[in-house]
């Protein structure tokens, strides 16, 4: 059923209009609602009504042929794209269908595979995407990762109506115990159920380390205001839980927000551009050796072998596969990464000091660093390097320092010990604290003064452990 109130759902007033909606809406609902759209926008480009286009057909077919190639005709000359003209005539051939009448001419559209406006449109770079998930808040920062990294449809985390969409019990591997998200395998399973696969087959894709990170702080930034998770608890809350009508976010408003940050980044494109960024991403790993095309088709949701297979045996893949999969995906980060594809290792220990810094601060004193350095790339005109990150993070470190009043030597010894534990005498940190190491050397370590810092790809960041 129309929203109440939409321009066109009066049309839903006919019984004939309405069953045939309801038998559309079997296959799709959003298939539907655009039907249903579609045809409001032909009763008016015909002047008449969905029971006059069927006695117009039923009382002179020729004629009212040739009343469709006029519209073609002037809609052309309008520059309308032709996938809008040729949706427009699909739309009445399902019409006039269900009323038992066949259109027996070609109505022919100019150049029928043209995309006039989105032809000249650019996959993001690396740097792109890091810079709309810089000026992005933790929710929308969510949904941005998953259809970038984990090539999700924005439909997949949440449907047209609100009425589904990505749970937390979609990512079996992820764990939220005492206020805490932990994740036992990473790159982390996502499932899609059959409902949000635009295919209507059940598959999963992975989400990167980088994703997890994000994932991980926006899920304890809601349970740190109060929110309840559970398994059945949407993955992409509201922003006023109390406000909100629907239990999901609808896909209207996941990609509204996300075409608002990319504008405010300075990123004119169209949200869905995201997902065509994980999959060329993918595709240039896939011309590397990094991830198999029958592999990458599945995490995309595509048709292929493995789906076959997947749906075949009832949604159960053999766990070496699987694993196989996950450790393939995993060769393919460096590539999807907002991070540049091969930072050296100083890159890799600034980056990582910057997250660091983030989520600590966020977490512990509640300072919004993403805010802070938003606004300085704001005011001066400038994209930021991480030496000036760094160093945009030092002084409001010092000032919040400065202004903040604490209540107890527990608190003063922890804030002291964050600022002194995370002071930054100069670009990046010096080797003799920081170091990247494999996960076989990291237990030494840990016994011996160490802390783990942060997972970079393969290797593990730690720092000496202040005494």
């Amino acid at each position: 059923m129309a929203q109440k109130g939409t321009k066109y759902s009066l049309l839903e007033k006919d019984e004939d209009v309405a069953r045939w909606l309801r038998g559309v809406r079997r296959g799709s609902p959003i298939t539907a609602e655009v039907s249903l759209r579609r045809l409001g926008k032909l009763c008016e480009l015909l002047s008449t009504t969905p029971k006059g286009l069927v006695k117009s057909a039923e009382k002179g077919l020729k004629k009212f042929q040739d009343s469709l190639d006029d519209m073609v005709t002037k809609l052309e000359s309008e520059n309308k794209s032709p996938g809008y003209i040729l949706d427009l005539l699909k739309t009445l051939r399902s019409w006039l269908r269900y009323n038992n009448i066949q259109l027996m001419r070609k109505i022919q559209v100019s150049n029928p595979n043209a995309t006039p406006t989105i032809e000249n449109e650019q996959i993001p770079t690396q740097t792109e995407l890091a810079k709309i998930l810089r000026t992005t808040p933790s929710r929308i920062r969510v949904a941005i990762a998953l259809m970038a990294f984990a090539d999700l449809r924005p439909e997949s985390i949440g449907n047209h109506d609100g009425t589904d969409g990505l749970t937390l019990k979609d990512l079996p591997e992820m764990k939220i115990q005492d206020n805490e998200v932990a994740f036992e395998k990473i790159p982390t399973m996502v499932t899609i159920r059959s409902p949000l696969s635009k295919t209507r087959i059940k598959y999963f894709t992975f989400l990167s380390q980088e994703g997890c990170s994000y994932l991980r702080e926006y899920l304890e930034e809601r349970m740190r205001n109060g929110e309840k998770l559970s398994p059945e608890t949407p993955l992409i809350g509201h922003d006023r839980p109390g406000a909100a009508e629907k239990e999901f976010a609808m896909t209207r408003k996941i990609t509204h927000f996300i075409r608002k940050y990319m504008r405010i980044a300075g990123v004119y494109k169209r949200p869905y551009v995201l997902r065509a960024y994980a999959e060329t991403q993918l595709i240039i790993a896939e011309s590397k050796n990094k991830i198999s095309h029958p592999y990458l088709q599945f995490i995309a949701g595509h048709k292929g072998d493995i789906e076959a297979r997947y749906s075949t045996n009832k949604g159960i893949l053999p766990p070496d596969m699987i694993e196989d999969m996950r450790n393939m995906y995993k060769e393919c980060e460096p590539y999807l990464n907002s991070t540049t594809t091969n930072p050296d290792q100083n890159d890799i220990i600034k980056q990582a000091k910057l997250e660091s810094l983030k989520s600590i601060a966020k977490n512990i004193f509640g300072i919004d660093l993403q805010d802070i350095l938003h606004q300085k790339e704001v005011e001066d005109k400038i994209d930021l390097t991480p030496e000036i990150e760094l160093e945009t993070i030092e002084d409001a470190l010092k000032q919040f320092r400065e202004g903040t009043t604490v209540n107890t030597s527990e608190d003063e010894d922890g804030l002291n010990k964050f600022m002194e534990g995370y002071k930054i005498p100069s670009i990046g940190m010096e080797k003799s604290d920081s170091r990247l190491v494999t996960e076989d050397e990291l237990e030494d370590y840990l016994n011996n003064g160490w802390d783990m810092i942060q997972t970079i790809n393969s290797k593990i960041l730690i720092r000496k452990r202040i005494q």
